[in-house]
């Protein structure tokens, strides 16, 4: 699903925005760095959670989720900067080897959103 050039992305200084919705449909955006991002061998999305309290419950109540990511230091289509808009589902984990895994590399996290793509869409 993912191209090179998302993978080279993750590999460079940029900012994650996370965007849950509550069951009433009120919007609420988490972020965190490109640098802490894990792509498991199944392609799924590790990002390490210390905070991430409401979007950890309004994942409970409505597992979509809307990831966008960039860099600015990868080219785009047409100038530096490149960005992209992944779309899927999420869950937390606080135990077993996804977590363990994520906790080696941040020590930080008390828990790990494990998010599964449906769509990945280069933007920039």
């Amino acid at each position: 699903m993912f191209i090179e050039k998302f993978y080279d992305c993750l590999k460079h200084d940029g900012i994650v925005a996370v965007a849950t919705a509550s069951k009433e449909g009120k919007a609420h955006v988490v972020n965190t760095w490109n640098k802490y991002i894990i792509v498991t061998d199944d392609e799924k999305l590790l990002i390490p959670c210390y905070g991430f309290r409401k979007t950890e419950r309004n994942i409970g109540e409505n597992p979509y989720v809307e990831i966008t990511l960039g860099s600015p230091e990868i080219m785009g289509y047409k100038s530096m900067g490149t960005g992209f808009l992944l779309i899927g589902k999420a869950e937390f984990l606080s135990s077993g080897p996804l977590f363990e895994e994520m906790h080696d590399k941040c020590d930080f996290a008390n828990r790990v959103m494990v998010f599964t793509p449906e769509k990945c869409t280069q933007m920039i």
